[in-house]
């Protein structure tokens, strides 16, 4: 939805009878509320924001981010909203999105990130005096100033190496257990064993020692850990999301009358009360009442459909005009919901099983380093029956085969990449998201609220004759309709000021009546008020004794939707459209974009979107999905690769690999372009590590090459996958 849209929505979550707006406000019980603020850039723009924030009542202080370009407000829930803040900062010229709190809020769910770079600064610290050490017996120290030195150097690389290289050490002892190998394993055999035979030199008065060698290493292959895992921080599940949607209330009725329960302890055949603004708590069919319900949570429906009894209602429905008694036929872990997000969890457990280059390349180059130590370690002693240079040279191909610049090549672009994006605004969630864009062939939209508003707009306005204008407009105020909120923000963008309507009251499944100027007037379906219908979203008004006037409705395209479309299909993409919405308004909308009618899926509930989603991947394809709602998330989850706007719901974009900032979906052909280049990049650092290998492998299988100086190479080699990774466009 967009920020502009109030449209009040099913009780959100926490609440069983009240009404809040769609999307959801963010309110933290904390207070703290998070807001992305592209446009913000210097001092003044910091100062302004925080006095104007800090004058609006119920803000207790508000603090500007210039880094992040990020707003924290605290702010006391009852009085304000997100959506308050945001009309405040775009009152004085700032664009403001709302962040999700629990991915920003939280203050330990980057605690691994600055593990790393705690056991990083301790590796680097603890090299650099190493290696001031090691200068001085280079210079010419001997004997016993050169053994004093040695062991100065390891009393400091001991400690050190043991608790910054920990990561090392426990995953590759965690494969070996499980009897196979990981890159963890080669890297964990060198740091040891240079540090075992410079121990071993030291003890023995011997010329050369490498804890500098063991040191650098270990920093260097941290700094590409905590690149990588960078990637990974904002990663959440979206099947865990999905139960945040569920109304955790129901009304049952009784013999005694009516008890509040958890939806879980409803079962079929039981009788439950739904009023409305509530969510629906369980499928179910409707024994008494009308209403309309809003299903754009679960099909993208963008009008509300009219239902009375004997019709099924589903669990996440928002009931939004009459009060209902249905008979309950699937509740808990059988509803609607809860299937969708079995799918969820179905497809996100598939899509892991994609393997990233990276992996791809440990597979085949672990066991491979391991066999060429070996290869050398047997070859030296053979020849020259000297156990000592044997084992030296084998370190020596350890340290200078160590994947460090493979360990490099992936997360030093996708971090550089990420942050250029992100400045863009596009925040990539999976650390494999780019490889997976660059992969896209087929790119399938969802209609409702991602290439359009998402919300009914009065079509053509200004041929309503300005009274009947004004009587429907007094009729519409304050009713939780779309399309009677479509109406009173036509009039208000036109300067159009409501008639007073008396004794107006809201017939649930047919629309609005009241009294004006001594006669009878109502608002809403065709054949309530005597009218003949047409096709599309309509709603009627007749005045007693007039002829009924007709308002028209559209859910117009975003402005940049038909330059989206053709940006893709010039990039080589396959584009269609998938949508629950009905076949006509499909239809209206894909004429708009230019996207074929055989492109087009309209009527599509969220199970069906899931199978489209693996029919096309069945064929092959690589599927780009991108979506805002409820029912998407399985999709979304299924699809090679995800995007969501900022604006879409909560569980979509836990679902997404990529989400935007606001709905800024133009962005979307910069992206794929970014990740088309991040994956030449990758390559590239693959082939530079691959030619670093072919150059030093054999000079440290022919015993040229010192462990020293084996990782003196490995660091020029992760220098130039580091800086190479600058050149993503």
């Amino acid at each position: 939805m967009d920020e502009t849209f109030e449209r009040p929505g099913p009780a959100c979550p926490a609440c069983t009878g009240a009404t809040c707006a769609r999307p959801e406000p963010a309110r933290p019980e904390a207070g703290n509320l998070f807001f992305s603020v592209p446009t913000v850039h210097c001092a003044g723009c910091i100062s302004a924001i925080e006095r104007t924030l800090e004058a609006m009542p119920g803000i207790r202080s508000a603090r500007v981010n210039l880094t992040l370009k990020r707003v924290t407000v605290d702010a006391d829930p009852e009085r304000v909203t997100a959506e308050d803040i945001v009309a405040a900062l775009g009152k004085i010229g700032y664009e403001a999105h709302p962040l999700d709190p629990s991915l920003v809020a939280d203050p330990n769910r980057d605690a691994g990130s600055r593990d790393l770079l705690m056991r990083m600064a301790v590796a680097g610290f603890a090299a650099m005096n190493v290696m001031l050490l090691s200068i001085s017996v280079w210079a010419g120290a001997s004997d016993t100033t050169r053994d004093f030195l040695h062991w100065m150097s390891a009393v400091i690389a001991l400690p050190a190496t043991a608790f910054a290289a920990q990561p090392f050490f426990r995953n590759a002892w965690q494969a070996l257990k499980a009897r196979r190998l990981n890159m963890d394993v080669p890297i964990s055999l060198a740091i040891i064993l240079a540090l075992a035979l410079s121990l071993y030199e030291t003890a023995n008065s011997g010329e050369d020692a490498y804890f500098d060698a063991a040191l650098s290493l270990t920093f260097f292959l941290l700094a590409g850990r905590w690149l990588d895992h960078r990637t990974r921080i904002a990663a959440r599940s979206a099947a865990r999301e999905l139960a945040a949607l569920e109304a955790p209330k129901a009304i049952r009725l009784t013999e005694r009358g009516e008890e509040t329960v958890p939806v879980g302890e409803l079962a079929p055949g039981e009788r439950i009360r739904i009023l409305p603004g509530m969510r629906v708590p369980a499928d179910g069919v409707i024994e008494e009442g009308s209403t309309e319900v809003d299903r754009a949570y679960l099909t993208g429906e963008t009008v509300p459909v009219a239902l009375g009894p004997g019709d099924a209602i589903h669990a996440g429905e928002g009931n939004l005009t009459g009060a209902l008694t249905a008979r309950v036929t699937a509740a808990g872990q059988d509803s609607t919901l809860s299937r969708i997000a079995a799918l969820v969890s179905l497809a996100e457990t598939a899509r892991n099983r994609y393997t990233s280059l990276a992996d791809r390349a440990a597979a085949i180059y672990a066991p491979a380093v391991h066999l060429l130590a070996l290869a050398a370690f047997i070859g030296w002693y053979l020849l020259r029956g000297d156990a000592h240079f044997a084992i030296t040279t084998a370190i020596a191909v350890l340290i200078i085969t160590c994947p460090c610049a493979l360990g490099l090549a992936v997360p030093a672009v996708t971090t550089v990449a990420s942050g250029r994006l992100f400045r863009r605004g596009v925040l990539l969630k999976s650390a494999t998201a780019l490889e997976r864009l660059a992969e896209v062939d087929t790119v399938l939209f969802d209609k409702t609220g991602t290439l359009t508003r998402g919300m009914p707009e009065l079509e053509w306005p200004e041929r309503v004759p300005p009274r009947a204008f004004a009587i429907a407009a007094g009729l519409a105020r304050g009713t939780l309709h779309p399309l009677g909120q479509a109406i009173a923000r036509a009039a208000k963008a036109r300067g159009v000021a409501p008639a007073e309507i008396a004794d107006v009251r809201e017939i649930p499944g047919k629309g609005l009546e009241g009294v004006f100027e001594g006669r009878r007037v109502r608002l809403g379906r065709a054949d309530w008020v005597g009218a003949e219908g047409g096709e599309g979203m309509e709603s009627w008004l007749a005045v007693e004794g007039e002829e009924p006037v007709r308002f028209s409705f559209t859910d117009a395209p975003l402005k940049a939707a038909r330059e989206l479309i053709d940006a893709l299909r010039a990039r080589g993409l396959d584009i269609r459209l998938v949508t629950g919405d009905r076949e006509r308004e499909a239809a209206n909308l894909a004429r708009i974009l230019g996207i074929p009618s055989d492109k087009v899926h309209a009527g599509a509930t969220p199970e069906d979107k899931f199978a489209l989603v693996e029919a096309l991947g069945g064929q092959g394809r690589k599927v780009l999905m991108v979506g805002d709602g409820l029912n998407d998330t399985a999709a979304l989850a299924a699809a090679h690769v995800s995007v969501a706007p900022g604006t879409a719901l909560e569980a979509a974009r836990n679902a997404a690999d990529v989400v935007l900032t606001g709905r800024r979906i133009e962005l979307l052909p910069g992206l794929l372009d970014t990740a088309r280049s991040a994956r030449r990049r990758i390559l590239e650092n693959f082939a530079l590590a691959a030619l670093y290998n072919a150059i030093a492998i054999p000079v440290a299988l022919a015993g040229l090459a010192s462990p020293l100086a084996a990782a003196i190479a490995m660091s020029m080699s992760s220098i130039t996958v580091s800086l190479n990774a600058l050149r993503v466009k």
